[in-house]
């Protein structure tokens, strides 16, 4: 299937919207510089917007082994009990983070829904509202739910897999665009190794003790 971890992408799938034409009015900008002073301011802001864009939907290697990975970079923002016996671990992406989420654990994808929703910012207790898209696989642990949400900036979602689909663990998910949120729900009797606070590396932190 393309998109799959076997193509190694270093930018991200999914970006060629937004940087695509950020890369063309960098280059055309340069072209004019020696016109004028203006000119050149023009094309030293493009060319610094285009880097900054570039380095956004950069899409590093990740190679983590272990029971349940992060599915994204960012920080821990929450650790919450369900009233189902879930713990619901939130992680919270800025802008300088890595937008790609990864599947936590190898299993088979039962569903991705998307549901419409705001845009208010990740951090905010009611983005739990926002635009998202619920992911749930079949795994060793039982049923495993993700999240990924939109925020005020980020309000486009990329999956890159569909249901049915079998994943290895670390493959990627897909991408959101600019800052954002990724949650997952560790089954019950699974206790969470990560701390509020805690940094965290898509297909690198281990989310549980194993």
């Amino acid at each position: 299937m393309p998109g799959r971890e076997a193509e190694a992408l270093s930018i991200a799938r999914g970006a060629a919207p937004w940087l695509i034409p950020g890369l063309l009015g960098a280059a055309g900008s340069i072209a004019l510089a020696r016109r004028s002073p203006y000119h050149a301011a023009v094309a030293t802001v493009a060319t610094a917007a285009a880097a900054g864009m570039t380095w956004f939907f950069r899409d590093p290697p990740r190679s983590g082994k272990g029971l349940l990975l992060s599915g994204a970079d960012g920080v821990v923002q929450s650790i919450e009990p369900w009233a189902d016996g879930r713990t619901r671990v939130a992680v919270f992406m800025s802008p300088i983070d890595v937008h790609v989420n990864r599947a936590p654990i190898a299993g088979k994808i039962t569903s991705v829904e998307h549901v419409a929703g705001g845009h208010v910012p990740a951090f905010n207790k009611d983005s739990e509202r926002n635009e998202r898209v619920v992911w749930k696989f079949e795994t060793d642990l039982g049923e495993l739910e993700c999240v990924q949400i939109a925020g005020t900036v980020a309000r486009r979602i990329v999956p890159y897999l569909e249901a049915g689909v079998t994943v290895e663990q670390g493959e990627k998910l897909g991408l959101i665009r600019f800052g954002s949120r990724f949650d997952i729900y560790l089954p019950e009797g699974v206790e969470p190794a990560v701390v509020v606070g805690q940094k965290t590396r898509a297909g690198e932190t281990h989310l549980v003790c194993g």
